[in-house]
């Protein structure tokens, strides 16, 4: 019976992505991301320290990425933390980590054309950590389903060994898409913008999918027009559009921990939107979008089944934790379920 259901939420996800990909053709991705196979590697290196660093600190360490499986390889790589909240000790134990690899990968490498990634960690070590990565993974593949401008992400299975050789703890933990390489392969580039950008630059359909999904998911940790001080736009987002482009600007989102459907311990509300818990859903899009929105709600509707799907295809997903982000997602179907229904979210819409 499991196998029946797995195979018939694949056969949905499929014909997703069929669709998808018919509305935006895209070049095929770099050989990590060719795959949803799940990996097996291991990091070596002063794993201890780098975790327990200051979570100011940005300082690179040495190691190794030792990939297992059929095809094994060692590459010498550096690690450094990164983040903002999952770096602060209180919030997480371990912290997420930017690989960089100090020698060109091999032709034949699984990481050929890699340089720099960023690596979703565990965060703590208690088992039901490992589903809230899982469903932030999923959130990945589901975006993924309406769009090829979005961001791959490959699970995996890490060791992580001390300089020693001696274990310290094995967990999950998924590579996400290099942002350049994203946008090469949308045939498209990385948009490196000033701190803010007017939303009348952006692509009023994507910023359409953007907050419509953001919604879905009930995460408000994103902006599409700004970013934290001193930083590139924007927050926990992308742009990418033509090369030096002003108009039609593609938001792609990342980081979806703080996002009811994955519902982390750590996470909370933005400060200045006052509800109770980020289960609770709050409409950020612009007004100026609106008839894209109305216009891009029945894409959503068609595509519930396969987001639905996609929470069988992860591994080790457990079922209390698909039931759970699966009722999630299917109270959003009910606000966008008729066009009057759009017309009520999209009231308190911004500007």
């Amino acid at each position: 019976m499991m196998r029946m259901a797995l195979r018939a939420g694949l056969a949905a996800v499929a014909m997703a992505v069929a669709v998808a990909g018919s509305a935006a053709a895209a070049s095929p991705p770099k050989p990590l991301f060719a795959s949803n196979d799940m990996i097996h590697f291991t990091l070596k290196g002063p794993i201890s320290s780098l975790a327990q660093g200051s979570p100011t600190s940005e300082k690179a360490v040495k190691g190794t990425l030792a990939l297992q499986g059929a095809a094994p390889e060692t590459l010498p790589v550096e690690l450094s933390p990164r983040g903002i909240t999952r770096r602060a000790h209180d919030v997480c134990a371990f912290p997420p980590i930017r690989v960089e690899f100090t020698e060109k990968p091999a032709a034949a490498s699984l990481f050929k054309g890699q340089k720099r990634l960023k690596l979703v960690t565990h965060c703590r070590n208690a088992p039901a950590f490992q589903q809230y990565l899982l469903l932030e993974y999923a959130a990945y593949k589901m975006y993924s389903l309406l769009t090829p401008a979005s961001f791959n992400a490959r699970l995996a299975t890490v060791d992580y060994v001390d300089d020693a050789g001696k274990p310290i703890v094995s967990r999950l933990g998924f590579f996400i898409e290099d942002a350049d390489d994203m946008a090469k392969r949308n045939d498209l580039k990385r948009l490196k913008t000033q701190n803010r950008v007017p939303a009348a630059q952006l692509s009023a359909r994507d910023a359409a999918r953007f907050v419509l999904f953001q919604d879905m998911i009930g995460n408000l940790d994103w902006a599409m027009t700004a970013g934290p001080a001193g930083t590139e736009c924007c927050h926990n987002s992308r742009l990418i559009g033509a090369e030096n482009a002003t108009a039609n600007l593609i938001p792609v989102p990342y980081d979806f921990d703080f996002s009811g459907m994955v519902d982390a311990p750590y996470a909370t509300p933005p400060a200045e939107i006052p509800l109770s818990s980020v289960r609770v859903r709050r409409y950020r899009g612009f007004c100026r979008h609106n008839a894209e929105v109305q216009a891009m709600a029945p894409d959503f509707l068609a595509h519930r089944a396969a987001f639905i799907a996609v929470l069988d295809t992860v591994p080790q997903l457990e079922d209390k934790t698909k039931a759970k982000a699966s009722a999630y997602l299917s109270g959003f179907f009910d606000l966008v379920a008729t066009p009057a229904d759009v017309t009520k979210l999209i009231a308190p819409c911004l500007g």
